[in-house]
């Protein structure tokens, strides 16, 4: 799961992810620079990502690997951040035989409460890496609003209400698209739905 540390500095964010007093961690936290700190074994549970839901799936927190990349939040990612994030990834799912469609973002999970990794990251270049993934196959389709639901949840997305569904979804996939639903959040989200269906038994995992 990918975040950002909405904090001014890297050492800002180090110092609270290991401050037990804040009750916050992470696996992993990546610098501007590149630099890739440790912080806790990924076969250790740390306290990233709060309640939320996945997939049909409870306790995200516990079932993922947390990476905080240093940023505000509101400034360009670090491209030495990203060419350090894609191996990391990469190694990560070889280890725990995860694929492209398991990489998610902190406001997937909890559209309702975060908005972390954010407008500002490229989920598209992480697609074209193999790290993650894309609806390079979407085409236009009738603005329902039904459809859209109905796909975002067939993609992974929990059941949260119309406005904050369509934001989070946009917060992926469309971070420049403004106003009501259109034709192309629905093609988009059906693609991903087609190609990356949730397995209807992971909820009983």
């Amino acid at each position: 799961m990918l975040h950002y540390t909405a904090m001014a500095t890297p050492e800002a964010a180090l110092e609270r992810l290991c401050t037990p007093d804040h009750e916050v961690s992470a696996h992993y936290l990546i610098a501007p620079s590149g630099e890739v700190v440790a912080m806790v074994d990924e076969v250790s549970r740390a306290w990233h990502a709060g309640r939320g839901r996945w997939a049909g799936l409870d306790d995200i927190n516990s079932r993922s690997v947390g990476i905080e990349i240093a940023n505000d939040g509101a400034s360009p990612f670090s491209s030495l951040a990203i060419e350090a994030l894609i191996p990391l990834i990469r190694a990560i799912s070889n280890r725990w035989g995860l694929a492209p469609k398991d990489v998610i973002g902190h406001s997937d999970m909890a559209p309702q409460r975060k908005c972390d990794p954010g407008r500002r990251f490229d989920w598209r270049r992480l697609a074209r890496e193999g790290v993650s993934v894309w609806p390079d196959d979407a085409t236009a389709q009738e603005a329902s609003r039904a459809d859209f639901t109905t796909a975002a949840r067939g993609f992974g997305y929990p059941d949260c209400p119309d406005d904050v569904l369509l934001d989070a979804f946009r917060q992926r996939f469309r971070p420049y698209a403004q106003g009501p639903l259109d034709a192309w959040d629905v093609g988009m989200a059906q693609a991903l739905a087609r190609r990356f269906p949730v397995d209807p038994r992971a909820a009983l995992a």
